[in-house]
């Protein structure tokens, strides 16, 4: 029996039961969320993932306080029911489609009941399908939409209600990725290359969102900048297709400092605040990697010391910077500069799998 609950609502998009997601193992659907103070001083994130071929999902949930990033995890056994949307002790609410969304967590010392309230209707990303040699690693739709957040976050007994205009970014995506236990037959190169860059901005009365992904040698295989003024919709967006984003690195590390990205005729200079390890989410972590099989339910909590990883470690490359940002007409704000870049990128001086760019080889390291 594949029939659930979706099955009632009119989405499908073959003639097979929605618990039947296509053919390809790789398969997944996952939302993200991300928010920060308008002064910097706090940072939490989420993600929610949903594996149909692997039968599992998993969800996270970080905050970080006073260096720490308190992370919890969760995995259990899907059942083949997609719209179950909780996992463990983290719960997810769809309050109203495309604009609001209450997150909900409970569990080893970790509580939050935080709602999303988006600022415009969602941005549609060009799709990303990215092949190697006969295998197409990825093929996926990404929504995301900037927003405000209400609510309270308790870590130990200690709870703090969220400042107020507390802002940030969620998303949704759906499509093909490598998930779940490694592909043993993959017919890649023997040392990867993935080059991602993504900056989600939250100005006074607009969201801007960037992202590159970009082969070796820096050609770009998908890029855009978008603005949305506050209450738009599509109609209202301005799309950029050769948006430059002039980066530096954190010396002595793959993540990224200070840096400009020019969108159009206006310039914005993004400047780290904070630094947030995406393996807190899943990304990259070896144990909670996305799509893992943990059995019925398992659920574990890890505190990371921001101060004492290793920047080269694989898992570690993979980071969102809370950045104060500065437009050229005066206009301020704050978003992420998310980046995973894994072997060579030559526009930074990268080589081998996670070694720190080389001034002499092209890189522009900065303090950050």
């Amino acid at each position: 029996m594949a029939l659930s609950r979706g099955d009632d609502y009119p989405i499908h998009q073959t003639p097979d039961p929605v618990a039947y997601a296509g053919t390809d193992r790789n398969f997944y659907d996952r939302y993200f969320f991300n928010g920060y103070a308008p002064d910097g001083s706090s940072f939490f994130a989420a993600a929610f993932g949903v594996y149909p071929h692997l039968d599992v999902a998993d969800a996270h949930f970080c905050v970080v306080r006073d260096g720490v990033q308190h992370c919890l995890h969760a995995s259990r056994r899907l059942g083949m029911e997609r719209m179950g949307l909780e996992c463990g002790p983290v719960r997810i609410e769809i309050v109203e489609p495309l604009q609001s969304l209450r997150l909900m967590v409970e569990g080893e010392g970790i509580a939050a009941d935080i709602t999303f309230a988006g600022r415009a209707f969602p941005i549609e990303e060009p799709r990303f399908t990215w092949r190697i040699g006969p295998r197409t690693v990825m093929d996926y739709t990404r929504l995301t939409q900037n927003g405000h957040y209400t609510g309270w976050i308790e870590v130990d007994g200690s709870r703090e209600v969220l400042a107020s205009g507390t802002m940030g970014t969620r998303d949704r995506s759906w499509g093909v990725r490598p998930i779940g236990a490694a592909d043993p037959q993959f017919a890649g190169r023997a040392v990867p290359q993935f080059f991602w860059q993504w900056t989600p901005i939250n100005l006074p009365g607009r969201s801007l969102f960037f992202h590159l992904n970009a082969h070796a040698d820096g050609t770009a295989w998908n890029t855009r900048a978008v603005i949305a003024p506050d209450g738009g919709g599509v109609a209202s967006f301005i799309e950029h297709h050769a948006p430059q984003m002039a980066a530096t690195l954190v010396a002595g590390s793959r993540w990224p400092g200070s840096s400009v990205l020019t969108v159009g005729a206006e310039q914005f200079r993004l400047t780290p605040l904070a630094r947030f390890q995406m393996r807190g989410l899943g990304y990259t972590s070896p144990k909670w990697g996305h799509g893992l099989d943990h059995g019925e339910l398992e659920v574990e909590r890890e505190d990371i010391d921001l101060a004492s990883i290793d920047p080269a470690r694989p898992d570690n490359l993979h980071v969102q910077m809370l950045c104060r940002v500065e437009g050229t007409d005066g206009e301020t704000g704050m978003g992420v500069f998310e980046q995973l870049a894994i072997g060579d990128y030559v526009p930074l001086g990268l080589t081998g799998l996670a070694d720190p760019a080389q001034p002499d080889k092209g890189g522009h390291p900065g303090s950050g």
